[in-house]
């Protein structure tokens, strides 16, 4: 067993709004999110598409996150409208605004558009007695300025603030709720099935029933040295995670140094690992499109991505002779997120960056062999038709699929759907 009084103590907040989405919707047409039935769907012409969001009467309805369009029920009472991406991220920075009067920037960390931690250690007594308290008063405070709802999750460290929140404050009466150390075998342990708990889904799960495993308390006890055999590195996380503990810090930011080139997504959902390999995809074609518009080549590719409970999976990796070929870059990059990361997981960030940015003049010379000037010709046409036509003009195959947040993106942000 591990010595709690050794283990740092926190107090960590991880908040969530509620309905985030559908709330937001509800609010910029003027409708009441707690009596209104609405979802909001990628796109409501197309019968297939997915629900992003639901209100909590569509819910009690049996409309969720993941439901199809075609199984809302058409009645005169239900709403079902585009998301808007542009008002969805005004709402998000509000709220963020409102966090950081109560925290340094660097106590504050926001790993989806609806949901994000607070380390009000060394802040909270500047504003309340207790934890709690300051939880009570950040909760009026956001609901006075925005009339979101949200829930929060008080705990001695990022994981316990993440599992109260999921397992136990979104149920309260009052959305919020703490659990310490000295909670763990009371509240974490009983926790079952163990795909609700952290980093585990039902594959994962089915692979620990079969060795016994099916409560958190049965994980938090199980030998980690088996653990690490069966699972290497997850396992040990596993272990440490079922008995409570996380040494992560909110302070710990990764920030790409030097000349680059970025961009990063909060993904609208849940992600597995496989569908990850379509929006990183997009991303390279993005940035390897403005890399080449400005005449540079790229020597070194970062890239990270980040779980739902905010463990991150990051590397970087040169190539010398530089290169503004996706395809080239797409390989480099998905051959070693297979190695380092877990595939069991679900992910809801992802950042690519490119760094080390050389002129094409140095290498031209050397580059461009006979081989390539095929290649060349198509990259080049395919900038000319974005340029000319925009972003959408030219979409891989991938980008059909529901993986994509491409046409989601650009359409939200750039286009029709504001």
């Amino acid at each position: 067993m591990y010595n709690y009084y050794l283990c740092p103590k926190r107090e960590i907040f991880c908040i969530d709004q509620k309905s985030f989405f559908a709330s937001v919707s509800c609010l910029m047409n003027g409708w009441d999110p707690k009596t209104t039935y609405l979802a909001v769907v990628g796109d409501v012409e197309e019968k297939g598409s997915v629900v992003l969001a639901a209100t909590p009467k569509m819910k009690e309805i049996g409309i969720k996150t993941g439901s199809r369009h075609f199984e809302v029920p058409k009645a005169d009472h239900i709403k079902v409208i585009n998301p808007s991406m542009k008002t969805y991220l005004t709402y998000s920075k509000k709220i963020t605004e409102i966090a950081l009067q109560y925290v340094a920037p660097e106590d504050f960390h926001q790993y989806s558009i609806d949901e994000f931690f607070m380390d009000v250690t060394d802040s909270y007594h500047l504003f309340a007695e207790t934890p709690y308290e300051l939880a009570e008063i950040l909760k009026a405070h956001i609901y006075r300025e925005t009339l979101i709802e949200c829930a929060i999750g008080i705990g001695d460290n990022v994981l316990l603030s993440k599992v109260s929140l999921d397992i136990e404050a979104k149920k309260m009466p009052n959305g919020i709720t703490e659990w310490r150390y000295h909670d763990i075998a009371e509240k974490l342990w009983p926790i079952s099935p163990l795909r609700n708990f952290f980093g585990i889904n039902k594959r994962s799960e089915k692979k620990l029933n079969q060795r016994g495993i099916f409560t958190v308390k049965d994980l938090a006890l199980y030998p980690v040295e088996y653990l690490k055999k069966d699972f290497g590195v997850i396992g040990i996380d596993w272990h440490m995670h079922a008995n409570g503990l996380d040494f992560s810090k909110l302070s710990e930011k990764y920030n790409a140094k030097s000349p680059t080139i970025a961009k990063s997504q909060i993904l609208m959902r849940d992600y597995e690992f496989h569908e990850l390999y379509v929006v990183i995809l997009e991303h390279v074609d993005e940035v390897i499109h403005r890399l080449r518009l400005m005449n540079r080549f790229a020597r070194t590719i970062q890239f990270q991505v980040t779980t739902k409970y905010g463990k991150s999976y990051r590397q970087q990796f040169t190539i010398d002779e530089g290169t503004h070929d996706e395809n080239e870059v797409m390989f480099g990059i998905w051959i070693r997120l297979k190695k380092i990361a877990d595939e069991s997981a679900l992910y809801r960030t992802i950042s690519v960056s490119l760094t080390n940015l050389i002129s094409n003049k140095y290498i031209q010379g050397n580059l461009f062999k006979e081989n390539d000037e095929k290649r060349e010709q198509l990259l080049k046409t395919i900038d000319e038709l974005k340029i000319k036509y925009g972003t959408l003009s030219v979409m891989r195959a991938l980008s059909m699929t529901e993986a994509s947040t491409l046409k989601l993106r650009e359409g939200l942000i750039a286009g029709h759907k504001r």
